[in-house]
């Protein structure tokens, strides 16, 4: 089994961030460390406890090429549209950074040691109405669990969909059945220091609802 940070469970809750500039991309990830991760994902909860999701670990070098060509364009896509700019200017300077790690990124996806994407069976290539809530609620929990794990590894990993665009050329890609859909994107590496902090978020009192809106 692998080492694990010494952290406690709010530790791990809070500084588990978005790693992007700070990911390794020297350091070879072994895919066992990445299983032993998946495996404390898997106790995620998923609806009717199904378990349909799916885990497509890629480390070969031409598929990641691929995958990262994929996303850098839809990357230039969103960048290009203006999506990025934020309206609040006390959070100008925060967003800024974060605008300049998602370049990052995109112009470094391919050198990433390993992706992860995390897919579920939803039974037909289109989406009943109304299906769409409790089928991601079975997937996205576990990806999530799977970040955490990750960190507590000593490992960092990012939120990304942007792929999507791409979502039928990938699953082409690695032999996706078009039943299985895509959820996440998850670039994973050991991180440059493990010392994580806490991100800035709103006062608690500006988004709670106790007994009605």
């Amino acid at each position: 089994m692998s080492d694990v940070l010494p952290l406690s469970p709010d530790e791990l809750l809070t500084t588990t961030r978005s790693v992007r500039r700070r990911l390794d991309l020297e350091r070879p990830v072994p895919v066992d460390v990445v299983r032993e991760a998946l495996e404390v994902a898997l106790q995620a909860p998923t609806g009717s406890n199904a378990q349909t999701w799916h885990w497509i670990v890629v480390t070969d070098p031409e598929k990641r090429q691929a995958i990262a060509s994929l996303y850098a364009r839809s990357f230039a896509r969103y960048r290009a549209s203006g999506a990025r700019a934020y309206a609040d200017p006390t959070r100008q300077a925060v967003q800024q950074r974060v605008s300049s790690s998602a370049d990052y990124l995109a112009e470094h996806m391919r050198e990433v040691p390993v992706l992860v994407i995390g897919a579920i069976f939803a039974g037909a290539e289109e989406f009943e109405p109304g299906s769409q809530a409790g089928l991601w609620g079975s997937l996205l929990p576990a990806a999530w669990s799977l970040q955490l794990a990750l960190r507590a590894r000593g490992l960092g990993s990012a939120w990304t969909t942007l792929h999507l665009a791409y979502e039928r050329e990938i699953g082409e890609l690695l032999g996706i059945p078009p039943t299985v859909r895509q959820g996440v994107l998850l670039p994973v590496g050991y991180t440059v220091g493990t010392d994580f902090r806490p991100a800035h978020r709103a006062p608690l009192d500006e988004v709670l609802h106790i007994d009605g809106w």
